[in-house]
């Protein structure tokens, strides 16, 4: 029995690892962090092996979740270095004048995140994402849609602020 568990899970690692790490690095721009989310994701997993009835999803789930964490770290980390760096200095803007697309994908609600995260950064179908968040189809979409509403309109202020 624990040679099977252990072969199944060996054989899940191979199979998911290399995806799994690409899609973290594409959201954490770096290779040593987006392994290390990869790794801890099948960490958590190989922890809950016998409860969990869909793997994957567990993974990209656990692995966005970890993602939106390393993101909160360096806007904390971001925020003490401009404190002490410009203790009187003026404060900023607002909102930056030059948004990235994942600092607003981060910024949107967690209802809407996973959606968009599963969607187009681990390219998974909306029946999949529907599978995975345990939301129906069509509340899927709307999320999508009002996710991409909401990016849409945080672009377009940033880009009336810069011309």
């Amino acid at each position: 029995m624990k040679r099977s568990r252990e072969k199944a899970a060996s054989e899940l690692f191979a199979a998911l690892y290399p995806r799994l790490a690409g899609w973290c690095r594409r959201l954490v721009d770096d290779d040593e962090t987006a392994h290390e989310i990869a790794s801890e994701a099948f960490t958590r997993l190989w922890a809950r092996w016998t409860a969990v009835a869909e793997p994957r999803g567990f993974l990209y789930v656990t692995a966005a979740n970890l993602v939106r964490d390393h993101w909160r770290k360096l806007e904390r980390e971001r925020r003490a270095v401009h404190r002490a760096t410009h203790e009187a200095a003026v404060r900023p803007p607002a909102e930056p004048a030059d948004p990235s697309v994942r600092l607003l994908v981060q910024s949107l609600p967690e209802r809407l995140r996973v959606p968009i995260l599963l969607h187009y950064y681990a390219d998974m179908p909306i029946r999949e994402v529907s599978a995975l968040t345990g939301r129906k189809e069509g509340t899927v979409k709307a999320d999508l849609h009002a996710a991409r509403e909401l990016l849409r309109a945080h672009l377009r202020r940033s880009l009336d602020h810069t011309v």
